[in-house]
């Protein structure tokens, strides 16, 4: 009999864990479809960026009016159209027909700035059919006079506002820049959230020496960044009410086992899909299925939590045998290759 698949992750019944992350592949009705057809049990749309929204509204502003009232034979050169809202009517469409279109959970994901924002949109994609929502939370403050405190604060009253605005599960994707993560987790479970997905990675700035201008560097995760996302959801899975996403380093089926076995509901994968393709979606399924039969498994349910971390002093002691391992057992070299 071959190895049960299924989870559940923010109350959908899914196939199997793995689920593809927002990216350039799940930013049309095509690229949602590809990913279905390759086996993906539901998948994160491209994120919603009010920032983005917001310049596009204004460039649109500014080109459509340009001119206007110039003469006095005409007010404006372009007519209205009627179809434009404020910038969010390609993607709301986008979401409405991949809805249509495939058969397994879409997942919107929402990057607002204004607590207006947040609510708004979320609203108009529950309305568009997402099956849940994921806020991905890319807040870095630059303000040197908010605390931590004001940080976290500014999460849960996002959290709140729009779990009191829509009616769909609800996740928050988090970086993993907390003074006390777990504390953090909690309070925005009590704020409502559904799920949390660890962890964000904020992009960090570079800069072209020839013109001396901010440049993008994209770096694609690999296999070693799986370390934070890992020890959380370790600490977490067994102590936290609410579903838990692994995300970041899922380069192999090797990294989707591990995340399942400190207690993931769902991992999710774009790096490696973007090295690959949409259909490396099926070599992880096929992989997760083969692992769980060869090391006698009958179904993801039985290995979800097996390494998880029970309680606070067994954490401690995981932490502390972690650290004075590497100290005492490292020789100069060895790591170099």
């Amino acid at each position: 009999m071959k190895p049960d698949l299924s989870t559940r992750y923010l109350g959908l019944r899914l196939a199997h864990p793995l689920i593809a992350s927002a990216s350039p592949l799940t930013s049309t009705c095509e690229g949602m479809c590809a990913l279905e057809e390759a086996g993906a049990a539901a998948v994160v749309m491209r994120s919603l960026f009010e920032a983005q929204v917001q310049a596009e509204d204004t460039a649109y502003t500014v080109y459509s009016e340009h001119g206007s009232y110039s003469q006095a034979e005409a007010g404006s050169y372009f007519p209205e159209l009627p179809s434009y809202d404020k910038g969010v009517s390609g993607h709301l469409q986008s979401l409405r027909n991949a809805v249509e279109a495939v058969n397994i959970p879409i997942i919107a994901s929402l990057n607002a700035v204004s607590l207006e924002g947040w609510v708004d949109y979320a609203m108009r994609l529950e309305a568009a059919g997402a099956a849940a929502l994921e806020l991905n939370a890319y807040f870095i403050p630059g303000d040197f006079r908010m605390s931590g405190r004001d940080v976290e604060s500014h999460y849960i009253e996002v959290v709140s506002a729009v779990k009191r605005s829509v009616s769909l599960p609800v996740s928050v994707k988090l970086s993993p820049h907390f003074s006390s993560i777990g504390h953090m987790a909690h309070q925005l479970v009590d704020a409502g959230a559904d799920g949390l997905v660890l962890f964000n990675r904020f992009y960090q700035p570079d800069f072209d020496l020839a013109t001396l201008s901010v440049k993008s560097d994209l770096k694609l995760s690999s296999a070693q960044d799986t370390g934070p996302a890992l020890l959380w959801i370790a600490l977490l899975s067994a102590r936290l009410r609410g579903s838990l996403a692994a995300t970041s380093g899922v380069e192999t089926v090797e990294q989707v086992v591990k995340y399942l076995l400190v207690g993931a509901d769902a991992v999710m994968t774009t790096s490696a899909l973007l090295r690959h393709g949409a259909t490396y979606m099926r070599l992880l399924v096929a992989g997760l299925r083969t692992w769980l039969d060869e090391h006698g498994h009958a179904s993801v349910a039985a290995i979800r939590g097996l390494r998880r971390v029970t309680d606070v002093e067994q954490a401690d002691v995981l932490l502390r045998a972690q650290y004075m391992t590497l100290l005492t057992d490292y020789v100069p070299g060895r790591l170099a290759a």
